[in-house]
């Protein structure tokens, strides 16, 4: 097999890489809470916010580590969890975990809705606690950057939980795009089914119902404003309402777009515009269109050209690209990147089922030989980063910006059909006071970040 190397397959992993090596510049020495060196076969004392629901394929993954505290507000969803460890003290508020087993906790892992993951994830970090944060990062822009500042102060290892990041498949995918497999890319079509909307049900939240005796519902509302409880809202279908959840753009983005946002360094976009059919952003506020199509440009940036990406999800249907041979995905879980020399597609989590087209042309393709280092998995990519001093590959200034994507997204789709201007330094939007209260909110009374 021959061997190739181009520079911009450097500056690619460059670029990458420059988040972990910042981040793991700040690591603090000892990196346990209590003082032990923290040896490759000393198990670390992992607290989980957040017990039932994603919770428990962290559990699952991080198995080899001591847990030491489990957090939940809702009894009934965390209960499979808090059977698993009887042992294992249990709270419901995190921040009084935080406060009485702080010496005994190295690592904390946030599963929990999204409107709540920067409060906890912030309270754990600036104790001096590494962090796994399921995705997306936070529920505003203003908290992913709080998030990210505070993870830098503060010398942690962090790692937002995207785990196809971690996966053979995405480091295939930035390989063969930055081998030219498929010459300059110029279009990226992503999209999934999902529909989170909630609209059907607006109409139910005029109900009473009373708070279950196994929720706290003050604490499972956090930092979003008060509101009566309704079973409408959990378990699970907090995603698709807007006070809570980040919709389909949240849930999916950080899995489908993360491979072409690492391989063509995409970072912050340009422009970001929405379009929704049955929508009104006004009348439906708290929840999410049924089908969302969302346009970003990003500029030309190193060697590659402009990039145009385009996120459907829902009910909305991507066009076949002009040119496009092999079957069209529709609306199934997939990106296609379109280049200057032909196509690839892959499916979520990584790239998965990676596949340059037309046939005959990754048939033909000689593949180069590997340049990103392989790791074993998402969670252990973060415990030998915590381990070893260093930056887990998804940490939140990588994570950070994908969430961002997401987050930008969601503000577009509360201002449908206009195209709005993003300044990432500045992290506002240069035509529209209006989009500019939704990038960092305030919160309920009595939470800060």
């Amino acid at each position: 097999m021959r061997k190739r190397s181009t520079a911009i397959s450097r500056r690619r992993f460059l670029a990458h890489a420059s988040a972990v090596s910042a981040a793991a510049s700040f690591l603090p020495r000892p990196l346990l809470a209590d003082g032990r060196a923290g040896s490759a076969n000393e198990r670390l004392n992992v607290a989980f916010i957040g017990a039932g629901g994603r919770a428990r394929a962290n559990l699952n993954g991080l198995a080899s580590e001591n847990v030491v505290a489990l957090c939940d507000v809702d009894e009934v969803r965390a209960a499979e969890s808090f059977d698993e460890f009887p042992e294992v003290k249990r709270f419901r508020d995190f921040r009084q975990m935080l406060d009485e087993m702080d010496s005994r906790i190295d690592a904390v892992v946030v599963s929990t809705p999204d409107h709540t993951h920067a409060v906890a994830a912030l309270d754990a970090i600036r104790r001096g606690k590494h962090v796994y944060c399921e995705k997306p990062l936070a529920h505003s822009i203003g908290e992913v950057r709080a998030l990210r500042k505070a993870a830098r102060e503060h010398g942690v290892v962090t790692q937002l939980g995207n785990q196809g990041h971690s996966y053979d498949h995405i480091r295939l995918f930035c390989e063969w795009i930055w081998d030219g497999a498929i010459g300059p890319v110029h279009t990226v079509h992503a999209m999934r089914s999902s529909d989170y909307s909630r609209i059907d049900e607006l109409p139910l939240l005029k109900e009473s119902h009373p708070v279950p005796a196994t929720l706290d519902w003050d604490l499972w509302l956090g930092p979003a404003a008060w509101r009566p409880y309704h079973p409408a809202y959990l378990p699970g279908s907090w995603r698709g309402w807007m006070p809570f959840g980040t919709g389909v753009l949240g849930d999916w983005v950080c899995h489908v777009v993360d491979p072409v946002f690492w391989a063509l360094d995409l970072g912050a976009p340009e422009t970001v515009e929405a379009r929704a059919e049955g929508y009104d952003p006004a009348a439906h506020a708290d929840t999410f269109p049924d089908g969302t199509r969302v346009t970003y440009t990003f500029p030309a940036k190193a060697n590659r050209g402009p990039v145009t990406l385009y996120w459907y999800d829902g009910q909305a249907q991507p066009p076949r690209p002009e040119g496009w041979e092999g079957d069209w995905p529709g609306r199934s879980t997939s990106a296609v990147v379109l280049g200057d020399k032909g196509s690839i597609r892959y499916g979520s989590h990584g790239a998965s089922g990676v596949r340059i087209f037309p046939e005959e042309s990754m048939q033909a393709y000689r593949r180069p030989d590997p340049t990103l280092p392989r790791v074993k998995d998402h969670y252990q990519d973060w415990l030998d980063a915590i381990r070893g001093g260093t930056q887990a590959g998804s940490n939140f200034d990588y994570g950070g910006p994908l969430t961002e994507l997401a987050l930008l997204g969601v503000i577009a789709t509360r201002l449908l059909g206009t195209k709005l201007r993003w300044d990432a330094e500045s992290a506002r939007f240069t035509d529209s006071e209006e989009a500019n209260q939704f990038v960092s909110p305030s919160l309920r009374d009595g939470w800060t970040l």
